[in-house]
């Protein structure tokens, strides 16, 4: 990140950072700061920041852009991912999701939970998962929407008589029947 604005702010740079001694304070000083972000994430924000800002940044400017950088890795921000999960059709999974993400929050949070609870009660527990989703996306993870299988249209192996009587008196036994 330091590379990056030395690179692209040169001349502030090195006017905010004399010598070696302050760029090592200052090094510590932004870690402490931005510990709570992953590092592609802070990697990603400091690049959207020299793109859009033409001084040197400040501390708080990198942290508003790594706490709105849901975009740099494709997830919509977390009012967008409630309302898109809200709105979606059955069956869920074979919705076009604008991220996985989205979809896994909602099944987390619970379909009925997000169809039938007021916002104020639904938003904050979806918000929580799709949280703990981002983080791991921010973090490099791959998510995926599981894939339902398709029962065969006609079944391989009967069964004889005897054997689903037994496999019947067995689940009968274990149901208390």
């Amino acid at each position: 990140m330091f590379a990056e604005f030395e690179f692209a702010y040169h001349n502030q740079f090195h006017k905010a950072f004399r010598d070696a001694e302050s760029q090592i304070i200052a090094k510590k000083y932004w870690l402490s700061s931005l510990e709570q972000y992953a590092p592609t994430q802070i990697v990603q924000a400091a690049k959207q920041v020299i793109k859009t800002q033409d001084y040197l940044p400040s501390i708080a400017a990198l942290v508003r852009a790594c706490e709105q950088g849901f975009d740099l890795f494709g997830l919509p921000s977390p009012r967008q991912a409630y309302f898109e999960a809200c709105s979606a059709a059955s069956p869920k999974r074979n919705q076009q999701w604008s991220h996985e993400a989205v979809y896994l929050a909602g099944k987390a949070a619970g379909w009925f939970l997000l169809a039938n609870e007021s916002e104020a009660a639904a938003f904050p527990l979806f918000e929580y998962h799709y949280a703990i989703l981002c983080k791991r996306v921010i973090n490099g993870e791959q998510l995926s929407i599981e894939v339902a299988t398709a029962l065969t249209d006609k079944i391989e192996h009967k069964l004889d008589r005897t054997e689903a009587r037994a496999r019947i008196a067995k689940m009968r036994k274990e149901l208390g029947l």
